[in-house]
């Protein structure tokens, strides 16, 4: 799918339904490799969408990727970016971590942080060739995380 059919917004109430369903589609295939359900899967996007800020990425409609960035740390933080399976290596993921680069920058932030489970091999590797090294590794509910940071220009 070309990036131009894509459409990114903020996510609202009425999100809810479509931004978990993507969610879930999208860590499906991570439950064997991590062991049980990645911890996105578990969220509940009502109130996610009301504590943090959550954008959509649309094709058609449809809610095919979700960004989700907690403003209420020293530096804008991912806490979640993930596209569904369908359109994975279609350039979305990107595209929200580029929009999330921006607003990093918007904010006046020099960086800007993420972090992925451990055993996420391909989202390790992917984060690295877009610029962001790891800076730590810790314990987050039960899940062992590479804590990954940007500096940005």
């Amino acid at each position: 799918m070309a990036q131009e059919t894509i459409t990114l917004r903020r996510a609202t109430r009425d999100d809810v339904a479509a931004v978990t369903a993507c969610v879930c589609r999208a860590y499906l295939p991570w439950i064997p490799v991590v062991g049980r359900q990645p911890g996105p899967m578990l969220e509940d996007y009502a109130a996610v969408i009301v504590r943090h800020e959550v954008h959509v990425a649309e094709a058609d409609g449809s809610v095919v990727g979700v960004l989700v960035l907690d403003t209420g740390r020293e530096r804008l933080f991912v806490d979640n970016v993930c596209v569904d399976p369908a359109l994975q290596r279609a350039g979305v993921g990107r595209r929200m971590l580029a929009f999330a680069e921006d607003e990093a920058r918007r904010r006046g932030d020099d960086a800007i942080d993420l972090s992925t489970h451990e055993k996420m091999a391909s989202n390790l590797a992917l984060y690295a060739q877009l610029g962001y090294r790891v800076v730590g590794h810790r314990d987050v509910n039960g899940y062992p995380r590479a804590f990954m940071r940007k500096e940005l220009a």
